[in-house]
Formats: C-alpha cells, sequence, structure tokens
C-alpha cells in the first residue's frame, strides 16, 4: 500500500501540469493528496503496532513465522498512532510552507500549522497516557552478555503493566524527550501566530525529532517484540547485523551520507525562493 501509494507522488508531480484542463488536474491532485497522506499513517500503525507487540515467533530453522492478519494491524492504538504521525508531516510541512509563501498562502500554512500542532499536542498526548496506564510493555528479565554471539531465543522476556515506562525510571534523562515535543509544540503556535516562521520551523524539527526519540527511548532495546512468544523477541542486541557487515556499512555511510547532506543543501540553496500566487500562476506548467 505505501509503495503505491509513493508511485503516485512523482507520477502526479510530472502529468499535472501536461493538460490545462481543471478536471485533469483535479485528478491529480487528489492522486498527489492520495501519495502525501498514506505513508505517515501506516508509517505510524506500523510503529504503533510495535509498540503493542507483533503476533510472530521462529521455527525450529530460525524462520520468522507471522500468525497476525491485515486487519489485525488496524487496531485502535495503531490508528491512533497513525494520526499523531500524520498530524507530525502535516505540521512540520506548515511551518516549512510559511518559510517558503508569501501573501494567501503563507496565511493558510500558519493556519494549518497552528491547528496541527494543537491536534498533535492532544493526540500525542492521549497515546502516551495509553502507553502508560493501558498497556503492557516488555521487559528483559536475563539475557547472554551483549558481546557474545548469541540467537533470539536465548533472553527471556515478560510482560508488565506500564513496562514500556520503566527506561524512563532507569534513565531519568529520557523524559526530556516527550517534554521538548510538548514544548516544541506549543512553541509552533506560538512562532506561527506572532509570524516568527524561521522559528516555528526551528520548533517544529525539534518536536518531531523529540517524538521520535520518545518512542525510541520507550522501547529501547526491543526492536520488535513478539505477542506469540515473548522470548522471541527482538532487541536490539540480536537482531544486529554480522561485525563485516556494519564495517562495510559504516564505511559506506562515511562516504555517501556527507555527500547526500551537501547535495541536499546545495538544492535548497538552488531552489530557494518564496512563492506567492502570482508565481505559481505565472509558472503553471513547472511549478510542479
Amino acid at each position: 500500500i505505501t509503495l503505491f501509494a509513493l508511485f503516485l507522488r512523482p507520477v502526479g508531480f510530472d502529468y499535472r501540469s501536461k493538460i490545462d484542463d481543471p478536471r485533469w488536474r483535479q485528478t491529480w491532485d487528489w492522486a498527489l493528496f492520495t501519495g502525501s497522506i498514506v505513508p505517515p499513517i501506516i508509517f505510524g500503525v506500523a510503529f504503533g503496532n510495535l509498540l503493542l507487540g507483533v503476533p510472530f515467533h521462529f521455527d525450529d530453522m530460525m524462520r520468522p513465522i507471522y500468525t497476525g492478519g491485515f486487519l489485525q494491524l488496524l487496531n485502535p492504538f495503531a490508528l491512533l498512532a497513525g494520526i499523531v504521525s500524520l498530524l507530525m508531516v502535516i505540521m512540520h510541512g506548515a511551518t516549512w510552507l510559511q518559510v517558503r509563501t508569501l501573501d494567501s498562502l503563507e496565511w493558510r500554512a500558519t493556519q494549518i500549522a497552528k491547528g496541527s500542532s494543537v491536534a498533535l499536542l492532544i493526540s500525542f498526548a492521549l497515546a502516551g497516557l495509553w502507553v502508560a496506564f493501558a498497556m503492557d510493555g516488555f521487559v528483559i528479565t536475563s539475557m547472554p552478555d551483549p558481546g557474545s554471539a548469541f540467537t533470539p531465543l536465548l533472553k527471556e522476556v515478560s510482560t508488565r503493566a506500564g513496562g514500556w515506562m520503566l527506561n524512563y525510571q532507569q534513565y531519568p534523562w529520557m523524559i526530556a524527550a516527550p517534554v521538548v515535543a510538548f514544548l516544541g509544540m506549543i512553541a509552533v503556535f506560538i512562532f506561527s501566530q506572532i509570524s516568527k516562521h524561521g522559528l516555528a520551523f526551528i520548533s517544529s524539527t525539534i518536536s518531531v525529532s523529540s517524538i521520535i526519540l520518545t518512542a525510541g527511548f520507550s522501547m529501547f532495546p526491543f526492536l520488535m517484540p513478539s505477542t506469540d512468544n515473548v522470548n522471541h523477541s527482538l532487541t536490539m542486541w540480536d537482531a544486529v547485523s554480522s561485525k563485516l557487515t556494519m564495517e562495510i556499512m559504516l564505511f559506506v555511510a562515511a562516504v555517501f551520507v556527507p555527500l547526500i547532506i551537501i547535495y541536499s543543501f546545495w538544492t535548497y540553496r538552488r531552489m530557494w525562493r518564496r512563492l506567492d500566487v502570482n508565481f505559481i500562476r505565472d509558472n503553471k506548467h513547472s511549478t510542479y
């Protein structure tokens, strides 16, 4: 579903301007809308299911066996996580549009940024309360030395109410992540209201990063908990690649990540301009 939705974006951007017809362009606008809204929802639903646990186990040959169904993934908490993910993307995109647009476009982006920041704050708070008080978390009770070679079957895992909150008790500094996330959402609303759009975008960046960190801190060290057999849950220690693979990826990342950063910076510098309705109207065949 996600892959199909992503296909709609480049096709939509390419074909929307081919024919100067309202129905043609409206069709591709809906395609772009679908290709933009589906992926963040699916990603959020997927992560929501990671917090709940995934119905899988390993067979005698260490092959992972998934025993759930598609509709099982669309449970209430996962859908709430999908909403959080969608609102996070909407808020961040709206703050970026505030920086890049003028006049009526800027005003619309400002209203969306303020509304989405409030909605995100409420939904993120509800998700946090759900995780803390209405969900069983996974806890490692026994595990071999992480530095040794072992399989996912050699540890012992249990579930307990509020288990995902234990990391915040053991490492109190982690609480900074959700606190900063909430402060960032509030800052987005305030800075958007007073037309400090650059600060609103920075606040959104910090808030989005903190939301992702909050989810990671809560689950650490689990990557994919199992509900079929909790002892088969995957963690950072037993799902890691081999030493050789990680060394190769280190060198690859050391070369290509800086290149990607430089290229992205150059692209944004070259394309930088603030857009208004007149610019879009004058460049209606090349803006998309």
